[in-house]
């Protein structure tokens, strides 16, 4: 695929975006989930050696390449990586996938109810780095603990400013402005998110889009107006610590928000498995979190 051709896949594309993006503080956890206890590895680069073969397999099942997965969130050194004897990006996009990569450093500490991402001075290297190995996009993470007005602006201003520096790269950025399903003002707060979105939309030029990657939002629709702008690709959301059948259950009430989950795809995978049962038990998310984002 060209990217005019990703570009369609995206847009059009009747199926959700697998999130295999684990990074340095969370690739412990996600091997645990798979049945790979801490001290299994000695090292940093055994450590994701074990995470890349996990995502290897995942790649490499047959129900990953049968047209529902429609785009996959890679780590960077997933990226850098292969799978089936070719680069990552490349099979992916042999399997009908269009590939993304994770840009953020991660997370500032908390202040004024929201985490901003730490800087990113090597992002246009990063960008430049992805589109030669035929990466589509990019993904950045933000996240927002309460309903702060002054804290949610200045999330989804940096949102839109590193997005503009992707853009001027030639990729097309996810912006995940997180917002914590476990904060007891959710509802006023995604209002609050919602609403700075669509002011900095009207600020990208007419040729402009970008994606969002969003959490499920307390009020079903609520993220209607986002979903149909011009200038947004798609909208797809995380599970934010659902699990799959809560996940899917609420997706489903947002039409034409599709699912780029993690742990609502991988939670039920183990190390341990057969070939056989770990191709069915992901089959099985994959046709779950697929029918809810086609409801």
């Amino acid at each position: 695929m060209n990217f005019e051709q990703m570009t369609a896949r995206t847009r059009d594309g009747q199926g959700f975006i697998a999130a295999l993006d684990q990074s340095g503080g969370s690739t412990p956890k996600a091997l645990k989930g798979y049945g790979i206890e801490d001290g299994s590895w000695a090292d940093e680069d055994e450590m994701f050696g074990l995470i890349h073969q996990m995502r290897e397999r995942i790649i490499e099942s047959p129900c990953f390449g049968n047209g529902k997965v429609i785009g996959a969130i890679l780590f960077e050194k997933t990226m850098d990586g292969t799978s089936g004897g070719v680069p990552v990006p490349q099979r992916l996009a042999e399997r009908g996938v269009v590939p993304f990569l994770k840009v953020d450093k991660g997370l500032e500490d908390e202040a004024d109810g929201v985490q901003l991402m730490k800087p990113m001075p090597d992002l246009e290297a990063l960008c430049a780095r992805a589109k030669a190995k035929g990466v589509f996009g990019t993904k950045m993470r933000s996240v927002i603990k309460r309903s702060s007005p002054g804290g949610i602006e200045a999330v989804v201003a940096q949102q839109f400013e590193e997005g503009r520096r992707i853009l001027g790269a030639g990729l097309m950025p996810i912006l995940e402005p997180e917002y914590d399903i476990t904060a007891d003002d959710r509802a006023e707060g995604e209002t609050l998110l919602r609403d700075a979105i669509l002011r900095h939309l009207d600020t990208l030029a007419d040729d402009q889009q970008v994606m969002l990657k969003l959490s499920i939002p307390s009020e079903a629709g609520l993220y209607a107006p986002l979903i149909s702008h011009p200038r947004v690709l798609r909208v797809v959301a995380l599970s934010g610590g659902f699990s799959t059948d809560e996940a899917c259950e609420k997706l489903a009430q947002n039409p034409g928000m599709i699912a780029s989950f993690s742990r609502g795809l991988l939670q039920e995978l183990r190390h341990q498995q057969s070939d056989s049962d770990f191709d069915g038990t992901l089959s099985k998310a994959i046709d779950q979190i697929h029918a809810a984002s086609v409801a």
